[in-house]
């Protein structure tokens, strides 16, 4: 297999295999410093083996046995200490493993090991990141929207944390389950959002987070299947990626909502999304709880899916959405995501007055500043619509983002410059 080959097959193990390993050795060692470094080590023997050697029948319980080894050899180097010494030993313990409880995959017991309460939820959600989606900290750092150095002591802490609070990697009980549940969902939202639209890399969709996003999703659905947000959270998966074909063009450019090819949506997922809208819209009205923020995202994304064409689209219901989720949730990307839809009821001029008083804290944010740059636009101040696009495009990790909000900056310029 030539080089070039080899590269693309354990950049695809990585995302097939890393969360499974890392969970694996998790559950095996007890230890997440051991499972993430034994893993990391194991995918760079694979990559200084595999050019020579090939690529292995099953790359995946190569890996997994390869880091067992790694783990093992580095318990021993430490087994100075009684602790480590007995968890070196572990690999020796014929007794049959323990019952596994609500939880019975290794990859969503990780998740809700790291979503512990010991730890801030900010730090829940960075770590799961890190140790199942396998993403690297610049990565998480812009899904958060803080520096890097920020985002590594972050991840740094959490691991310290549940090391010195002696959380154990466990089985949670049907309790801790829906203790846990609300930085579980951000857990598995924020992996979704990093694959439907990457923030960096060449691959603008990394399908393998997405597809991973909504199984752990369609499990939780499994686990907690009369919970409103649960619901809520697979259905506006769903929506979101029925639309992943008509995304992104054949040029790799982001095709927005209002541009896309409906036909292209995928018609199986819009319609098990929008039962599941239904399914919860039915259970409020029979007396349920109210609906949570990803409930409204869902029924947003539902609205959307109910036309035709984009200048069919019912603004007024999307308005009257994004303001129940503004009293759930006031941060300012609700605010700008509402202001954009108030727009397109009340005109540019309002959405912009809208989103100007969002300047302070969201300049570093890309989409507020190409929402301004087409508000701008739209009222015909083509020298700041253009300024606005710059400072989106600098700001835009996504290569298919950049070449969109290009091709609308170009041809703001052309049109200027016709007599």
């Amino acid at each position: 297999m030539t080089g070039p080959t080899v590269e693309q097959a354990i950049t695809r193990v990585h995302h097939e295999e890393w969360a499974r390993v890392v969970a694996g050795l998790a559950r095996r060692f007890g230890d997440l410093d051991v499972a993430e470094e034994a893993t990391a080590e194991a995918f760079v023997t694979a990559a200084e083996r595999w050019p020579r050697e090939g690529v292995p029948p099953n790359p995946g319980g190569w890996l997994a046995t390869t880091a067992t080894r790694k783990a093992i050899d580095q318990l021993r180097r430490e087994s100075q200490r009684d602790a480590k010494h007995q968890a070196a030993r572990i690999v020796y313990d014929d007794t049959p493993p323990e019952p596994t409880g609500p939880v019975e995959d290794d990859r969503l017991r990780l998740v809700f090991t790291c979503c512990h309460p010991a730890l801030a939820m900010e730090a829940r959600v960075a770590l799961t990141l890190r140790l199942i989606g396998g993403l690297t900290v610049p990565e998480i750092a812009r899904a958060f929207l803080v520096q890097e150095t920020t985002m590594a002591r972050r991840i740094t802490r959490a691991k310290a944390k549940i090391k010195a609070a002696h959380i154990p990697y466990r089985v949670p009980s049907a309790d801790d389950i829906r203790e846990r549940l609300a930085g579980v969902l951000a857990v598995v939202y924020l992996a979704f959002n990093e694959g439907y639209l990457a923030s960096e890399g060449d691959d603008p969709v990394r399908v393998d987070l997405t597809d991973e996003a909504i199984r752990l999703g369609r499990l939780l659905r499994t686990l907690l299947p009369d919970d409103g947000e649960v619901a809520g959270l697979l259905a506006l998966m769903l929506l979101t990626d029925a639309r992943r074909s008509a995304r992104v063009s054949r040029t790799g450019e982001l095709v927005t909502l209002d541009e896309q090819d409906r036909g292209g949506w995928d018609r199986t997922l819009i319609a098990e999304g929008k039962a599941l809208v239904r399914e919860r819209i039915e259970a409020v009205a029979a007396g349920g709880d109210p609906p949570g923020r990803y409930q409204l995202q869902a029924a947003i994304n539902a609205v959307h899916t109910d036309v035709p064409s984009a200048r069919d689209t019912d603004w007024s219901t999307i308005v009257a959405l994004y303001d129940q989720m503004v009293l759930l949730d006031p941060s300012p990307i609700v605010r700008l995501n509402r202001a954009v839809a108030v727009a397109e009821v009340d005109g540019p001029g309002v959405g912009l007055a809208e989103i100007d008083r969002l300047a302070e804290v969201l300049d570093g944010y890309h989409a507020f500043h190409a929402a301004r740059a087409d508000l701008l636009r739209r009222l015909g101040r083509g020298g700041e619509s253009r300024a606005a696009y710059d400072r989106a495009i600098g700001l835009a990790g996504n290569p298919a983002e950049r070449a969109y909000l290009t091709r609308r900056r170009d041809q703001l310029a052309g049109r200027d410059a016709a007599p």
